[in-house]
């Protein structure tokens, strides 16, 4: 794991930055901050800058947690029951703006219309009733390993997640690529479009309530059917690319087809084998910012009992891309955030 700690005068460059921000705008889904933090971010700390353009370059891990900022457990208020409960301002708003700023170091925050209501920065807290839901919204039932929307063409090529609360010290857990070790023969089978990946119960249609942006009105009906054309009629794909000698992942086993050739399914069980057994944890602390890449590393989350009453696990997290341009199709402006 890659770690980047913060001294106490970035903390307070970091604070000066975050309170002049949260002076003019009530929200960072606002649209004029939102075409104006990536030059915010450059106001940043240097060595805070320097370090996840180090990460972003190098690719030492599949994981980068930036640590030491503090926060004020009584000033974020309760934990919500819901991701639905946004108040605006939040009362996090100073810890939002620093995850977002941060995360443009790395590329552009996303958004998905299928996926929370088309909202760019999300919450990640237990609900009840997803208890045994393959959901970050889950809780009494791990959520399993996997890449951040694998079976979508235009997903993030990074997911962080900013610790707001963990009292019980929930682990993140994940698998970085330098530590899944292969033969060359499984290796190249596993690079062949052999592998069928569905869309997690995230992006289903049963999930939809009101769409958080300005679109035309047919354009999430679109959506949802694209989704459920990738659900009904997957398109085989491989599961890992790029250089055979350091291969980027694409997967998510839960949601996968078992593979229909004998020689693609020994391949895809040494891979799962070999995840299983580099599989590791970290319990993210408040403040802390947990960078994954979603090319080089896997990831999930261990199984807790959630109390329900404001006190539980809370997380913000953001899907970044490296480029807009790929998913300009899929976007209804060059600069819109939400991918439909």
């Amino acid at each position: 794991m890659h770690t980047i700690s913060l001294n106490e005068q970035e903390i307070e460059e970091i604070r000066a930055l975050t309170e002049t921000i949260a002076a003019r705008y009530r929200s960072v889904a606002d649209e004029e901050f939102l075409c104006r933090a990536t030059t915010y971010a450059q106001e940043l700390p240097r060595g805070l800058r320097s370090a996840v353009n180090d990460f972003r370059l190098s690719e030492p891990s599949g994981i980068c947690v930036v640590r030491g900022y503090p926060v004020d457990d009584v000033a974020i208020g309760p934990t919500p029951a819901h991701w639905r409960e946004k108040p605006v301002p939040s009362p996090a708003l100073r810890e939002e703006i620093l995850h977002f700023l941060t995360a443009c170091l790395l590329g552009d925050p996303i958004a998905w219309a299928t996926q929370q209501d088309g909202h760019i920065l999300h919450d990640v807290v237990p609900i009840r009733g997803h208890e045994h839901e393959q959901l970050g919204s889950g809780s009494d039932t791990v959520l399993t390993w996997h890449t951040e929307d694998a079976f979508h063409p235009y997903r993030a090529d990074y997911l962080s997640l900013m610790c707001l609360r963990n009292p019980d010290r929930v682990e993140t857990t994940y698998a970085c690529m330098e530590a899944v070790c292969l033969d060359e023969e499984t290796t190249r089978v596993l690079m062949l479009p052999r592998f069928f990946i569905r869309p997690d119960e995230s992006h289903l249609e049963k999930n939809r309530s009101g769409l958080a942006v300005e679109a035309p009105p047919d354009l999430l009906a679109r959506s949802y059917e694209r989704i459920n054309r990738m659900n009904e009629e997957p398109t085989p794909v491989p599961v890992l690319f790029g250089d055979p000698r350091s291969p980027y992942v694409r997967l998510d086993p839960y949601f996968m087809s078992p593979p229909e050739d004998e020689e693609a399914a020994r391949a895809f069980g040494k891979l799962v084998d070999a995840i299983e057994a580099a599989l590791t944890g970290v319990a993210l602390e408040p403040g802390d910012i947990c960078f994954l890449d979603n090319y080089r590393a896997v990831h999930g989350r261990r199984a807790f009992r959630a109390r329900y009453d404001g006190t539980d696990r809370w997380l913000k997290r953001l899907n970044i891309a490296m480029s807009l341009r790929p998913s300009r199709e899929a976007r209804v402006s060059a600069p819109a955030r939400v991918i439909f």
